[in-house]
């Protein structure tokens, strides 16, 4: 038996890929034609795999419609929560997740930092509230990631092009507030940013210079949650650099 879901796990994903004949399926998985024949009809049945007219079979209706179902009630906020507590952790400085949402950035996650001083301990945290999007890195970001014609172009902020090339966004003054951020986007299954998380600290408590030193940490940050949200493992890598690991709760502002 895990043998045999084994196999077909092997072969949905080679399946993955486009359309298959039967002679391919069966060496994806390193079988007689018979086997493969066999392993090809049963998931047929169950609707994971479709035969097509030449032939040839590809992936099944409801394996996609499972797919989609699963990519909807996925929690972005849960998945980031461990990666987000490590990076909050490693840098004492403020760590946010955030959404583009009728044009505006909606906060769904902040941990504040240790370094934020008395001066700042009193300031509300931001999630559930929103802010002009051109007016914040995290906004910025989100923006960089949408098609071409995502906005009027009057709406789009003039170094918007240079944000998608780069990767990130910085912004010196966040919404008419003394607080510098540095923000990395959170990329779907599709490519296209569904997230973007930053750190941010006052400008007079953490020098620019400081904050951007951890522009490494937090793009390694933002392609672990990338790579969580797709159903990947973290790379060893990553747990390395920034200690995400998904063991880990974050604890709420």
């Amino acid at each position: 038996m895990p043998q045999s879901v084994d196999r077909a796990l092997t072969l949905l994903g080679s399946l993955g890929d486009g359309p298959v004949t039967l002679e391919q399926a069966a060496t994806s998985i390193g079988v007689h034609k018979s086997t493969a024949l066999r392993l090809l009809r049963r998931l047929e049945e169950h609707g994971f795999v479709h035969r097509q007219s030449d032939r040839r079979y590809r992936l099944g209706g409801r394996l996609l419609s499972l797919a989609h179902r699963a990519l909807e009630e996925t929690d972005v906020r849960q998945i980031a929560a461990p990666y987000l507590s490590a990076l909050n952790r490693r840098s004492g400085l403020t760590v946010q997740l955030a959404v583009l949402q009728d044009g505006e950035v909606l906060y769904l996650d902040e941990l504040a930092g240790r370094r934020s001083g008395p001066g700042s301990a009193a300031r509300p945290s931001r999630i559930g509230r929103r802010a002009p999007a051109s007016g914040t890195a995290i906004g910025r970001v989100l923006l960089a990631g949408l098609p071409e014609d995502g906005l009027p172009e009057d709406e789009l902020p003039a170094d918007l092009a240079g944000v998608r090339r780069q990767g990130w966004a910085a912004e010196p003054a966040e919404h008419r507030e003394a607080v510098a951020c540095v923000a990395a986007p959170v990329a779907g299954s599709a490519g296209r940013p569904i997230a973007a998380c930053a750190v941010s600290a006052p400008t007079d408590r953490v020098a620019p210079v400081e904050l951007f030193r951890m522009l490494p940490e937090l793009l390694c940050t933002a392609e672990a949650i990338s790579l969580a949200y797709g159903g990947s493992p973290t790379p060893r890598w990553c747990e390395n650099r920034c200690g995400a690991t998904p063991a880990e709760r974050a604890s709420r502002t």
